[in-house]
């Protein structure tokens, strides 16, 4: 009887999934890949097989499905028809936010959650969901072994002297420290280089995870030694709707000058800042790009801007640079961005071959270029199964 996996990534609205089937030998193969989005509001599960085949397009109406726990529900009846006869070993999750304790996928009990909950002022846009899915889990299948990954693990060996503020010291014994994210996405990326960049595997990569959320890694010997993002995902690169790193004294001038209240000072930080509210149009690359307005146009140079500026930074933090990989869906997809990025980034010895940009080929720079430049996809949700699958060693 044929095994399979469950991979599921919750975030406040939506609930993306991964069913993958574990082989006598070789890789972790996806079987089914979809997504429930719209909850709350008017509910949509999309999936399709690993060919991309649509195997199921369902839409209900306003009121339906409300929460994380009604929206597994129906993904768990597709499932029961998919793989029928198949067992289900297993259930993995993103989890944003795994503090300083967590270098490693964790086995979850009842403890360990309560000890994850503790996170959710430093991740509220994503820890509340990601710990909502397990519980729902929990509702369905009791005995369902499941796992937590971390989007911070990657990061636990960066530079100790990294991680501090300068505060007082106090604080950062209460937990007030650079933890880093999207390290899933970094950690596979990592996993990736022998095979398909080699000569760059073991040297001093800064890797560009760009999407709505966006952040730089700098990685030595497939190891992080530094990240743009800090204590929560706010910090860095301005993103999709986050400002990114700013004045301190800006959030106080908020409070006590603007009269804005800790919830709106939320609220303007985490879905009102960014592309969005620089462009004022959108917070979506696609949709800037095809714009006229020059408020579009002073977004994008200004994402592109802090993007050259940390690039720097984590260069110096590595002491050297071999060579920069694109990945996540801007840095995967838009040529303009990674053009203008590596023309900017061309005084480390960056020498793209614009043909190869724009064909969206694996390396971007020329032979002999001294820092090499590549696009690579990344996969966390293969990341999850396979870290699953060695946690529950089967």
């Amino acid at each position: 009887m044929a095994n399979i996996l469950l991979v599921l990534n919750a975030g406040s609205s939506s609930l993306k999934f991964s069913v993958f089937q574990l082989p006598e030998q070789g890789e972790l193969q996806a079987a089914v890949v979809g997504q429930v989005e719209g909850l709350g509001g008017t509910p949509h599960l999309k999936a399709k097989d690993g060919d991309g085949r649509l195997l199921a397009d369902i839409r209900w109406d306003s009121g339906q499905v409300t929460n994380h726990a009604q929206a597994l529900m129906a993904v768990d009846q597709l499932l029961r028809e998919r793989f029928a006869g198949q067992t289900l070993i297993g259930v993995g999750h993103r989890v944003v936010h795994g503090g300083a304790e967590h270098s490693a996928p964790l086995r979850v009990t009842p403890e360990a959650l309560d000890t994850l909950a503790a996170f959710i002022p430093l991740a509220p846009l994503h820890q509340p969901h990601n710990l909502a899915a397990i519980r729902a889990i929990w509702e369905i299948h009791p005995t369902l072994p499941q796992v937590a990954c971390f989007d911070t693990a990657f990061h636990r060996t960066q530079q100790p002297v990294g991680e501090y503020y300068g505060l007082p010291y106090e604080y950062y014994q209460r937990g007030i420290r650079r933890y880093g994210f999207h390290g899933l996405s970094y950690e596979y990326i990592a996993t990736t280089l022998p095979s398909v960049a080699p000569e760059i595997a073991d040297g001093r990569v800064v890797v560009a995870h760009l999407g709505s959320g966006a952040s730089l890694c700098a990685i030595h010997h497939r190891r992080c030694v530094g990240s743009s993002m800090g204590f929560t995902a706010l910090d860095g690169l301005m993103m999709g709707t986050r400002p990114g790193n700013i004045d301190p004294g800006i959030v106080l001038y908020l409070l006590q000058q603007e009269g804005l209240t800790p919830a709106q000072i939320e609220d303007l930080l985490y879905k009102r800042s960014g592309l969005l509210g620089l462009s004022g149009i959108s917070n979506d690359m696609r949709q800037l790009e095809a714009s006229a307005a020059p408020r579009a146009r002073l977004a994008i140079d200004h994402f592109v801007y802090r993007i050259s500026r940390e690039l720097g930074a984590l260069t110096a933090v590595l002491g050297g640079l071999d060579a920069l990989v694109f990945t996540a869906g801007i840095g995967e997809n838009s040529v303009a961005i990674r053009r203008q990025i590596c023309q900017h980034a061309a005084w480390l010895g960056i020498d793209l071959d614009l043909e190869a940009n724009e064909r969206g080929a694996t390396r971007l720079t020329r032979t002999g270029s001294r820092v090499s430049a590549w696009v690579l996809p990344t996969n966390e949700e293969l990341m999850i199964a396979r870290h699953t699958l060695n946690l529950l060693e089967i």
